[in-house]
């Protein structure tokens, strides 16, 4: 069965070309939405991939009608894959149930695992160069040595809850666990 996906990103905007080539191909059934391709949880695109059974294909009329990006492609494609079901794609001419659209389809996913090691190269030298000028990277600290001994204080006082004293120290309660682990006890035994 080929089950068809058709996307629009506004509101303004029409499926009536995306619907006529689906048709055009065949396709069995249809779901459509209005939803923009960065956007995870398609309702509809769900529907569809739930519909979707073993030796069946899920058909779009273009690849940026599926995904927003070569990765989130690539990694649809492939769950559809592992779970035995095919993809096309009828402007790029990519049939994953054909040995040459599978070929195709490879090529692209090679073009993009090459890209995420040169981005992590890039990463990994502008972090070396930061650090050979005395640089460091990361977010600083939440909680200085300061609020830290005046979290300890806090925790003395029984009647202070740990809600309590990350709301004054300005920090979510998981943020003082972090850095004072065991809590009251722990601080109360001078184990912190």
């Amino acid at each position: 069965m080929l089950v068809g996906y058709a996307r629009v990103s506004t509101q303004d905007q029409n499926h009536d070309l995306q619907i006529d080539a689906l048709k055009k191909a065949d396709v069995d059934r249809i779901f459509v939405e209005k939803a923009s391709g960065a956007q995870r949880g398609r309702p509809e695109l769900l529907a569809a991939l739930e519909y979707t059974r073993k030796g069946d294909t899920l058909v779009v009329w273009k690849l940026d009608r599926l995904a927003r990006s070569l990765k989130q492609l690539i990694e649809t494609v492939e769950m559809l894959d592992e779970k035995g079901i095919g993809f096309r794609s009828l402007t790029e001419a990519i049939d994953t149930t054909t040995p040459g659209g599978k070929l195709v389809f490879h090529i692209f996913g090679g073009l993009a695992e090459f890209e995420r090691s040169i981005i992590k190269e890039r990463t990994r030298a502008g972090l070396d160069a930061a650090r050979t000028r005395g640089k460091t990277g990361g977010r600083p600290p939440s909680l200085k040595d300061a609020d830290i001994q005046a979290a300890k204080a806090m925790l003395a006082d029984q009647k202070m809850t740990v809600e309590e004293i990350a709301k004054q120290l300005k920090v979510a309660p998981s943020t003082l666990y972090r850095h004072m682990p065991g809590g009251r006890s722990a601080a109360l035994c001078g184990d912190i």
